[in-house]
């Protein structure tokens, strides 16, 4: 049945993102041992880590900032809804 195919066909999907997610999580390993390899002839090695592990946690906290800007975006919509809602019920 169609249906059948179609669950088959998402959970071959979500088992190829998982796999893809794993792939990048190793290649992102990578780039960072590179990146301190590389830059520790430059600044030492422990300064070659601090500067690798900072760049990262600057972009752990965009993306954080991004997402949480998104979440209140969708709350306010969800909110206007839920006011709107709440003040038609009592004018009828």
């Amino acid at each position: 049945t169609r249906a059948k195919l179609a669950g088959r066909n998402i959970g071959a999907a979500v088992l190829l993102v998982f796999v893809a997610l794993i792939l990048l999580h190793i290649a992102l390993i990578a780039m960072a041992v590179g990146l301190v390899l590389a830059l520790q002839p430059l600044v030492t090695i422990w300064g070659a880590i601090a500067i690798v592990v900072g760049l990262m946690l600057l972009g752990v906290c965009a993306l954080v900032y991004g997402a949480v800007s998104r979440g209140k975006t969708v709350a306010e919509m969800f909110a206007k809804d839920a006011v709107s809602e709440h003040a038609s019920e009592h004018e009828a």
